[in-house]
């Protein structure tokens, strides 16, 4: 099973060196190489899932360990999904960096299955784990984009102009894919609190945060749909949005006490 999970990481880290390379060879055959070794990354990350899984007998997002894993995994469906729109070397180099290094990280805490301690024996923890972060990488690949934007507007070139336009339709998209799947994982978070703890909304720290965070993009949200922000306020909204989401996920876990520091 630890077979998967280095060949996996090996085919990120190709994937990034490929992605460096595109910065400094733009050809498009440079692009296209990358983005197959990303599939082949993703679909190794999902045997490596899905082994892991067989050999639990639950799904494998209880730990840190584990859910880091699924965060690269869901990192890299939601960017090919947006390749398309999303063909700049430094936006793939970015977020290739950001894979591997999430993986790295994943190293660096134990690997081994461990039993589910009696809160985490639900169903409904798939649901919610598998859901926040499915949200969590939509705005993980909107913060690139958002970090990307920002720099693209120190330029006044016209191949600088298409590049923010294809920048900002990336961005709207997808934080509005993860803030449906946010919203879902919130949702079911509760039903498992209920059926765990007893009450659907505690204000755990975990819950607190998720909160923040859900607000900032339905900020994000509203004000691009309904006042029409456009341009670098939209940008550094989703910044702030990511910036809350890493707190939502590791500040919580290390800085706040709360029902959910196993993960």
């Amino acid at each position: 099973m630890i077979t998967a999970f280095n060949i996996s990481f090996a085919l990120c880290l190709v994937a990034l060196i490929v992605a460096f390379v595109g910065l400094l060879n733009k050809r498009e055959i440079v692009g296209r190489i990358g983005f197959g070794v990303n599939i082949l990354a993703v679909a190794a990350l999902t045997v490596y899932i899905v082994m892991r899984w067989m050999a639990a007998g639950r799904a494998p997002f209880s730990n840190m360990f584990e859910s880091l894993v699924l965060f690269a995994w869901t990192i890299l469906v939601v960017y090919i999904f947006v390749y398309k729109k999303l063909k700049l070397p430094i936006v793939t180099a970015a977020l290739s960096l950001m894979v591997v290094l999430t993986l790295a990280y994943a190293t660096t805490f134990g690997a081994d299955i461990r039993p589910l301690v009696p809160a985490l024996q639900s169903n409904w923890l798939t649901v919610h784990v598998f859901t926040c972060f499915l949200g969590y990488g939509g705005f993980a690949v909107s913060f690139i984009a958002a970090i990307s934007y920002v720099i693209a507007s120190r330029e006044n070139s016209k191949a600088a102009y298409e590049t923010k336009d294809s920048l900002e339709v990336v961005m709207a998209k997808t934080v509005a894919f993860g803030f449906l799947f946010l919203t879902v994982g919130i949702m079911t978070g509760a039903v498992w609190a209920n059926s765990a703890w007893g009450t659907y909304w505690s204000w755990d720290p975990k819950e607190t945060w998720s909160l923040v965070t859900w607000l900032v993009y339905a900020g994000f949200l509203h004000c691009r749909f309904i006042k029409g922000w456009r341009g670098q306020k939209s940008a550094w909204m989703s910044i702030l949005g990511f910036i809350s989401v890493l707190f939502t996920y590791f500040g919580v876990n290390f800085l706040l006490k709360g029902l959910h520091s196993y993960l």
